[in-house]
């Protein structure tokens, strides 16, 4: 069981980082420090996108307009960290 455990506290951390490089990789796109006209930084983009917006969208369409605020990253990792804490809780031999 603590293989598992290691194995899911793991995918939580990795899952955590691409988050949040998601995040920073949006204010830098929407600042113009990176271009999207680029290829290396589009793959990027869209590979993030792809990992990311299927579990930020129902996020998103759960909270209030704030003006063009997106806290829905923020809501994402503090939920990845009360799932790691679930886990660590009820798997921890």
């Amino acid at each position: 069981m603590s293989a598992l455990l290691d194995v899911l506290l793991l995918a939580l951390d990795l899952y955590q980082w691409v988050v949040i490089a998601t995040a920073i990789m949006s204010w830098l796109i929407a600042f113009d420090v990176v271009n999207t006209r680029n290829d290396v930084v589009r793959a990027i983009w869209n590979g993030l996108l792809a990992i990311t917006e299927p579990v930020l969208r129902p996020i998103r369409n759960l909270l209030p307009s704030m003006g063009g605020l997106d806290i829905s990253p923020v809501i994402l990792i503090l939920a990845l960290y009360f799932v790691r804490d679930l886990a660590f809780q009820y798997l921890r031999p």
